[in-house]
């Protein structure tokens, strides 16, 4: 079905109706997408809030992080898929969801590189004085606590993986790349990804910065695959090694570590309360990362 040229289209058409198809404007699909994830999370959210005030308690602990998460990932995955399916005429999959055999592979790399980048981080600050090692977890709790720890931790960072990166890498990137172009899809996401985390514990203007490029680093990924699979493992990884295995602050969020550690260097290089995000010992990390994917992505190309 072809569309009007723009000198026959209306006033209105001009407004809300894509230029290239027959499907609404790309800002006018992230803005319903974005409404409808919100009367979702509230439509689940709100019981839950109405039983902890009968109860007369404080939505705290394990349950209430597990339950969050899911109400996150249902209010994520259906936002997007509707919005996908719907608005832009797209399958979902078309977002960079094929499932094929380099599904795992992606994943693992993505963890594997991270591990890499944490590891090079981690060794940086210990060897410039300012990282003090104070031992690991199972001398203050038992084995099983730590596994389960451990499990729940990996649980709830797989799930930030999907979320964060079906709607930052996923939605948000290719619809405004649909409307304006690549570029400006790749630099406002990644915008918006630095602006969520400002709600984060100990956040600052700076390290809203540090996690903008963050964000160029994770849709980098997605652009030498086409997929999201990479950036996925990515954002797992990085979250797990870098607060459950290496002890640091995730985006000032704070959690159980394996490792733990005392940061005392400057918080211009180390980010101080909210991880290495918020410091300049980031930057050298993720270029270390790019070349990684880099390297990894054309092994990629070449086995297809």
């Amino acid at each position: 079905m072809s569309i009007p040229q723009s000198s026959s289209r209306s006033f209105w058409q001009r407004i809300f109706v894509s230029p290239d198809e027959p499907r609404l404007r790309a800002g006018w699909r992230l803005a319903i997408q974005t409404v409808l994830f919100l009367l979702i999370m509230i439509a689940l959210a709100l019981p839950v809030e109405i039983v902890t005030l009968i109860l007369r308690g404080s939505p705290s602990g394990t349950g209430f992080d597990i339950l969050s998460s899911v109400i996150e990932l249902l209010g994520v995955t259906v936002s997007v898929f509707v919005a996908r399916r719907f608005l832009d005429r797209r399958s979902f999959a078309s977002l960079g969801l094929k499932l094929e055999w380099r599904v795992l592979l992606d994943l693992l790399a993505g963890i594997v590189i991270t591990f890499a980048m944490m590891g090079l981080i981690y060794l940086a600050m210990s060897s410039l004085g300012w990282l003090h090692f104070d031992g690991f977890a199972w001398p203050q709790a038992s084995l099983p606590v730590v596994i389960g720890n451990f499990l729940l931790a990996l649980f709830l960072f797989v799930m930030v993986g999907w979320n964060e990166e079906l709607l930052g890498r996923g939605y948000q990137l290719q619809t405004l790349a649909s409307g304006i172009n690549l570029f400006w899809g790749v630099v406002l996401s990644s915008i918006v990804f630095g602006l969520l985390h400002l709600a984060n514990p100990n956040a600052t203007w700076v390290s809203a910065a540090g996690i903008f490029f963050a964000g160029l680093f994770l849709a980098y990924a997605y652009l030498r695959t086409g997929q999201l699979w990479l950036s996925m493992g990515l954002h797992l990884g990085w979250n797990l090694f870098e607060g459950t295995i290496f002890g640091f602050p995730v985006s000032g969020l704070g959690g159980f570590h394996i490792t733990n550690i005392t940061v005392s260097g400057p918080d211009l290089w180390t980010g101080g309360a909210f991880g290495p995000e918020a410091g300049l010992v980031v930057l050298p990390a993720i270029a270390f990362g790019v070349a990684l994917i880099y390297l990894y992505s054309k092994l990629r190309r070449r086995s297809a």
